[in-house]
């Protein structure tokens, strides 16, 4: 089965189409204030009806109010929690699936214990794996140790993120196998979405995915 990705960060229809024609399976769009791309409903929904069909676009919220979530749900974007949001807050959402981000922590025997623990209310969720960087939420550009992922989530589809660039992306689906990648930063440059780069990162998955 091949790798699937999503190209988050996405701040205009322009880049939704950009990403699509460069191969990306999702697209993120963040509703988080705290980041440099976020977008207001307004633009979520013009991204929304600019992208054909069969395209998978992911709302990212960082303990947003669920009258957002809803909006953005309705304007076709699956949730993705990347806060605090309790198993309960999320669960509330299950009637489709949705995205949990777990942050992993450089010592292994403690994020073993302490993903049992976080993980078991989370029912219906998909796992993202992000670096732990402490205060920040996502975006941080920085790689973890890829096969910890592998090794908290046991048989689960996962998705991985966190400083991913076209130069080692392949490297981590050929070691990990994951169900997904997530990228942001790693196909910028100055913080504008980098067609080469994007094009790049694509070629470097199914390169890996041909060799597994």
């Amino acid at each position: 089965m091949r790798t699937r990705i999503k190209f988050c960060g996405c701040t205009t229809a322009d880049d939704a189409l950009l990403a699509l024609r460069c191969g990306a399976d999702a697209i993120g769009v963040i509703f988080a204030e705290e980041s440099p791309r976020t977008v207001s409903m307004e633009v979520a929904r013009d991204i929304a009806m600019h992208v054909p069909a069969f395209t998978t676009l992911v709302g990212v919220f960082v303990d947003a109010p669920s009258g957002l979530i809803d909006e953005a749900r309705l304007a076709g974007y699956l949730p993705q929690f990347s806060g605090h949001e309790s198993a309960a807050e999320a669960e509330a959402f299950a009637e489709g699936p949705y995205i949990r981000t777990y942050r992993v922590a450089a010592d292994a025997v403690a994020n073993a214990a302490a993903f049992d623990r976080f993980a078991a209310p989370y029912e219906h969720a998909t796992w993202m794996f992000e670096t732990h960087v402490p205060g920040r939420a996502g975006g941080t550009g920085i790689p973890f140790p890829w096969e910890l992922a592998r090794e908290l989530a046991g048989d689960r589809p996962i998705i991985v993120s966190g400083g991913l660039t076209p130069e080692n992306v392949g490297d981590c689906v050929r070691r990990v196998r994951p169900y997904a990648v997530d990228v942001r930063s790693g196909i910028e440059t100055g913080g504008v979405k980098d067609p080469q780069k994007m094009r790049a990162f694509v070629h470097a998955v199914m390169e890996a995915d041909a060799q597994t």
